[in-house]
């Protein structure tokens, strides 16, 4: 079971996703918050897995509230549902340490994806967010081993660790530390932008 956090400033948004995501088996809404502050608090005490974060609201805006979950409970996956879609404000968030950016105009049945994308360790991504990404990602083609390019590839193709550490027979840990040389190599700081580097480049 998904168990999922709203933190929303509009009781409207908050009712209407409650609603969808309330009907699916997979899914369980453990709270809802109207601030950033808020929503850091219920989602530690809650034990919430991810965490749908509108950016746009008060005591605490949602980049600052995903920065301060990050540091309180790394484990959570923060999705950002937002209606903004500029890249300061895709990359800010992305930055805090959100690992999924979509917008309120995407489709329900995208949104439920996203979910349970950013459960399995993804990063759910709608395309004018991938776009901004994409501009800041270094162009040049480093020198990566062998088993590194499988580990991206697999990454750029959606896998979580544990599904790259199952595709390649190897274990969690190694994943891990073929990413961490892959980041650096890059130039990229997370999963997400090495998954776009990965797709922009063909390796997906």
């Amino acid at each position: 079971m998904i168990r999922v956090l709203l933190a929303d400033d509009h009781p409207m948004v908050r009712a209407g996703l409650q609603q969808l995501l309330g009907a699916e088996e997979d899914i369980v809404v453990v709270g809802a918050a109207r601030d950033g502050d808020e929503a850091v608090s219920l989602a530690v005490a809650a034990g919430a897995d991810v965490v749908l974060m509108d950016l746009s609201m008060p005591v605490l805006d949602g980049v600052e509230a995903t920065r301060r979950l990050q540091a309180e409970a790394p484990d959570v996956q923060v999705v950002v549902l937002t209606s903004f879609a500029d890249r300061d404000r895709i990359l800010a968030a992305l930055d805090a340490g959100a690992t999924g950016y979509l917008l309120k105009d995407s489709e329900p049945y995208e949104l439920l994806a996203g979910v349970r994308a950013a459960h399995r360790g993804e990063s759910p991504l709608a395309p004018r967010a991938a776009s901004a990404v994409l501009t800041r990602l270094p162009n040049a083609r480093p020198d990566l081993t062998e088993r590194e390019q499988d580990v991206l590839r697999l990454l750029g193709s959606g896998l979580s660790n544990r599904r790259i550490a199952d595709d390649l027979g190897i274990s969690e840990q190694t994943v891990k530390t073929h990413l961490t040389h892959i980041f650096a190599r890059l130039g990229v700081t997370d999963r997400t932008n090495a998954a776009l580097w990965a797709r922009r480049h063909g390796l997906a």
